[in-house]
């Protein structure tokens, strides 16, 4: 019988979305997957044997309806295969791309009471066209301060297609 799979993810520009998705590719060979949007989760996390979590960061955090999932099902995850990871603009840095060295990730399970089995961080895409106003201005601000490309017109994906692979048959391992 094979094993089934929740991957829940948060994504605000589809980034994590997009990430998923490869690694339902790894998945799906092993396990029978859910793929859902924590928006959209209303069922039982007991009829899962592994639980992915995948969330983006906007302003510095992680999506809170992922943070409250987490902390309202911490007891049941402690029970499951668990695995998270985090997508964020600052991994495009190499020196900030671990669950080790990255700020957010590091922040978030300070945060939180939860230790899943595996962690990682996936650099995220930078496409200023598809941002809001406010954000635009906000991110263009952020990006300057942190030494990231400003120009509005920049579309850069950062996410390294290699890890996310790497990360894929890791889950299958769990």
């Amino acid at each position: 019988m094979k094993n089934r799979t929740l991957l829940l993810y948060s994504s605000v520009d589809g980034q994590t979305l997009k990430i998923c998705n490869r690694l339902m590719d790894h998945l799906e060979q092993k396990n029978l997957v859910d793929l859902l949007a924590i928006d959209d989760f209303h069922g039982d996390i007991s009829l899962y044997e592994k639980v992915i979590i995948g969330s983006s960061i906007r302003y510095g955090v992680h999506n809170k309806k992922m943070i409250d999932f987490i902390n309202t099902k911490k007891a049941q995850l402690d029970s499951l295969k668990t695995a998270f990871f985090s997508v964020n603009l600052v991994a495009r840095k190499p020196e900030k791309n671990t669950p080790d060295t990255n700020p957010y990730v590091i922040k978030f399970f300070k945060t939180i009471d939860w230790k899943p089995d595996l962690v990682t961080v996936f650099a995220g895409k930078l496409d200023y066209k598809k941002y809001p106003f406010f954000d635009r201005i906000m991110i263009q601000l952020i990006m300057l301060m942190t030494k990231g490309p400003t120009n509005t017109n920049a579309e850069i994906e950062y996410t390294d297609w290699k890890k996310v692979s790497e990360f894929g048959k890791q889950l299958n391992m769990l």
